[in-house]
């Protein structure tokens, strides 16, 4: 048996194979949940990057939000903090839920923790006035973000937004990406990243929300980090 094997219990197949080490051991979830580990891996930008996603989240009263997939550092407690209304956030590993709830204890009414597959919300339709997605699909094969763009529409309210938060497009002129042996050992450790570098986020979730009878509200709203190199985007659908 492959090391990672022992790690599908209930994981997508790729979670377990290519993220065991990081999501799904508990040892690398103790060492990554911590600030400077997670700050060395974004290159210093943790801050900026959080604090730019927070700026974009939905604040008006009984907003109904759903982050999708837990994230280490301090995203959920912020997002709890930061507003008064309903937090929602679902992931497949175990592990992920047990540390999100240790961390939210202070929003313990507020924040309501589910197992799920991204690729297959419980929730139902309509359900979220904003779908938060903070470093997730770099991380998934296509297939699997073809799925995950599905449900974010489905579960998303007409007039609500979707705000992602994620690597730019491929950034061929940053000294990172130039840098020959920096290039391929990015690609080994997040295996999905070359091809979601050259997909068209927008043109995905457009795609998704036309197949829900939802449509965009005009352009997304689209900030850059450290030159470039990662962005987040906040979607408005059209009210019905």
């Amino acid at each position: 048996m492959r090391l990672y094997q022992k790690f599908l219990d209930g994981v997508p197949e790729y979670l377990a194979r290519y993220y065991w080490w990081a999501y799904l051991w508990r040892w690398g979830i103790w060492f990554f949940d911590h600030q400077p580990v997670i700050n060395a891996i974004l290159f210093g930008q943790y801050d900026k990057l959080l604090k730019s996603t927070l700026a974009q989240v939905e604040g008006h009263p009984a907003a109904q939000i759903l982050q999708l997939t837990c994230v280490y550092g301090k995203l959920t407690p912020a997002l709890l903090s930061g507003t008064c209304n309903e937090v929602h956030l679902c992931d497949v590993a175990t592990g992920q839920l047990q540390l999100a709830r240790r961390k939210t204890m202070h929003g313990t009414n507020r924040c309501h923790l589910a197992r799920m597959n991204a690729e297959c919300l419980g929730y139902r339709d309509d359900a979220f006035d904003q779908v938060i997605v903070f470093f997730l699909f770099h991380e998934m094969p296509a297939d699997a973000r073809h799925n995950t763009y599905a449900e974010i529409a489905r579960v998303v309210r007409a007039g609500g937004s979707v705000l992602i938060t994620e690597y730019a497009a491929t950034p061929q002129r940053h000294w990172l990406y130039r840098f020959t042996p920096f290039r391929w050992l990015l690609g080994r450790l997040e295996p999905f990243l070359p091809e979601f570098w050259r997909e068209d986020v927008a043109a995905k979730l457009s795609g998704a929300l036309k197949q829900n009878g939802k449509a965009l509200d005009g352009e997304p709203c689209v900030g850059y980090c450290f030159a470039g190199f990662y962005r987040i985007m906040r979607f408005n659908l059209a009210a019905r």
